[in-house]
């Protein structure tokens, strides 16, 4: 499912992929990287960055402890820029310590609530939860 609305400041895009490959990774990165592209007045460089970091931990989490599908969906306003990824398990994320030897990971959630405004963890749909991160736009990133 893909349906995209752009109307001057305000966005929305809502795609949904499943699978369990880097492929579906670097999918939702080219994703965010377009929607922060398609934002008039355009993000700068370090909230575009920031999006598509958090877009990719939020989808690697997803495949990996999710279930192997996930819903993407990114919208924007003048204030913040949001990105929403739904998936089948009900868990929420946990904290662990980042595993700095093993490479087994633990630095994801982390990243993800340093460099968003704010995240919630919210039920559904169904039987899963959605996580919504949402990333402020500075003043000049937005419209008068």
């Amino acid at each position: 499912m893909n349906d995209t609305k752009i109307t001057n400041t305000v966005a929305s895009h809502r795609v949904m992929v499943m699978g369990d490959s880097a492929a579906d990774i670097r999918q939702a990165r080219e994703i965010a990287r377009t929607f922060a592209d398609s934002l008039n007045p355009a993000l700068g460089a370090d909230v575009a960055g920031t999006l598509v970091l958090v877009v990719s931990e939020l989808v690697t989490n997803s495949l990996r402890h999710g279930g192997g599908r996930y819903t993407l969906e990114l919208s924007a306003d003048r204030e913040a820029v949001t990105v929403a990824v739904s998936d089948p398990n009900p868990a929420p994320p946990r904290e662990v310590t980042p595993d700095l030897n093993g490479g087994s990971g633990g630095f994801g959630w982390h990243m993800v609530r340093r460099l968003t405004h704010s995240v919630t963890v919210t039920p559904g749909p169904g039987t899963g939860k959605t996580i919504n991160a949402h990333i402020a736009r500075p003043a000049d990133q937005s419209a008068e």
